[in-house]
């Protein structure tokens, strides 16, 4: 047995054994994840291999059935409210926040999780460890925001007091940069990039700005009111990654060879799949119309025709015809 499925095979054991009345060897076995081996005899050797490694479990009688528990000093941390499982969790989970390293943000974070992991034992020190040599998150590409830590500060500053913003604003579409006075609303982490949600007053609507092209920024002393009812999640929910624009109904036809990868992944919350009866994959989404969406459709090169709208397919074509000819 591979020692990573030793190791996720104790980690479920362990949040079994949180339980203030403990586990019987049977609900243990009952309990382990399908794709295990549910016999006593190895829950018994992880059992084991849990207490070789310094885990204080104890075992004890009850009603005639031996029950397995942690100590009362482990498995509860009272001054979090957190289990010894769950602030192992909260240990692996820092490095999603990678690209915010240097602002304000993440430093809280750490200085959070420093302060909690010293309620820890040193055996859960180095269980997380061990998790780690096992369990990464791949990131994909990102940027970074070390360098733009004060103006996030005075982004979060201005959405809590509700404060208009002055800022001089790098447009990448313009090559320009201007002045903007915008309401920010919502800071909003997507697609490996952080993104002000702000009423632009120029352009009399809500719009994205991509915080690391924000050139300066003042705090004004005018005071704004969120619209009523505006809700950040629907605002951003025709996005395929980030950009917006009119939302059309696309339908997407997959080779069989790309559909034994496709099927299983979420591209969208609209998404719908079918798996059609000669191996293809047929996906139909309600997707923004822009730029995004296309570029996103070449990445599969081959492996995928645009159904439908015809409008879409025929911009698809004129960008495809024009990766050949730079190539050229």
């Amino acid at each position: 047995m591979p020692r990573n499925d030793q190791i996720t095979r104790q980690w479920h054991l362990l949040r079994q054994l949180e339980g203030s009345s403990g586990r019987s060897l049977q609900e243990l076995v009952g309990n382990v994840p399908d794709d295990y081996p549910k016999n006593a005899r190895t829950v018994r050797r992880d059992l084991e291999a849990l207490e070789a490694v310094g885990f204080p479990l104890v075992v004890e009688k009850h009603a005639g059935q031996t029950r397995w528990r942690l100590m009362e000093g482990f498995r509860d941390i009272p001054a979090l409210g957190f289990s010894a499982t769950e602030l192992m969790a909260l240990l692996l989970s820092r490095n999603l926040l990678k690209p915010l390293e240097g602002t304000e943000v993440a430093e809280s974070l750490n200085s959070a999780l420093s302060k909690a992991s010293s309620a820890l034992p040193p055996q859960g020190h180095e269980y997380v460890r061990t998790m780690e040599r096992m369990f990464t998150v791949g990131l994909g590409p990102h940027k970074s925001y070390r360098a733009h830590k004060q103006t996030i500060n005075l982004i979060s500053h201005a959405i809590d007091k509700r404060r208009t913003v002055q800022m001089r604003y790098y447009s990448a579409s313009r090559d320009s940069t201007g002045r903007r006075e915008v309401d920010p609303y919502h800071l909003w982490f997507a697609s490996g990039g952080l993104y002000l949600i702000a009423y632009c007053h120029l352009r009399k609507d809500v719009r994205l700005f991509a915080v690391e092209r924000v050139r300066s920024l003042a705090l004004t002393d005018h005071p704004y009111q969120m619209p009523l009812g505006f809700n950040v999640q629907e605002y951003v929910q025709d996005a395929l990654n980030v950009m917006r624009g009119r939302r059309i109904e696309v339908e997407l036809l997959f080779s069989k060879k790309a559909a034994a990868w496709l099927k299983d992944k979420s591209w969208h919350p609209s998404q719908e799949t079918r798996l059609l009866k000669d191996g293809r994959l047929k996906m139909t989404l309600k997707v923004a119309n822009n730029e995004e969406l296309i570029g996103w459709i070449l990445s599969f090169g081959g492996q995928v025709r645009v159904v439908r709208p015809e409008g879409l397919r025929e911009r698809v074509k004129v960008e495809a015809k024009k990766v050949l000819g730079s190539n050229r």
